[in-house]
């Protein structure tokens, strides 16, 4: 079981930058992929980054490629998301999530956060 708190969002304007933390309880944080993920009103949960158990290898949604980072530090539990460069299509709830397979799909993460909003204004 892992429990994932996701922390660092707010209100920024276009062309500012965030970083998201995501804390997870438990020893085990080391054996899971961890992806970050973001849902806008009306629409559906979509991929934004992931990153395998190691930290060595890192994958993006098209759409962030080159503005968004993310890293992880298995001595703290943690997960960051550094979003740079932000656009207003950017907002949405961001979660993280905790699986087993390296993936883009929600299906394969089994644990997620309870969101943390991103808002940015034009």
């Amino acid at each position: 079981q892992v429990q994932l708190v996701e922390s660092g969002g707010g209100l920024v304007q276009a062309g500012g930058s965030l970083r998201l933390s995501c804390a997870a309880s438990g020893r085990t944080f080391s054996r899971y992929v961890m992806g970050w993920f973001r849902q806008a009103p009306g629409k559906e949960r979509e991929f934004v980054a992931s990153i395998n158990s190691g930290g060595s290898a890192t994958a993006y949604a098209d759409s962030v490629r080159g503005r968004f980072t993310v890293s992880r530090d298995n001595a703290k539990y943690t997960v960051y998301l550094r979003m740079d460069s932000l656009e207003p299509e950017d907002t949405a709830v961001y979660y993280c999530a905790a699986g087993t397979s390296y993936s883009r799909l929600t299906a394969p993460y089994a644990y997620w956060g309870q969101g943390t909003q991103v808002t940015v204004s034009p």
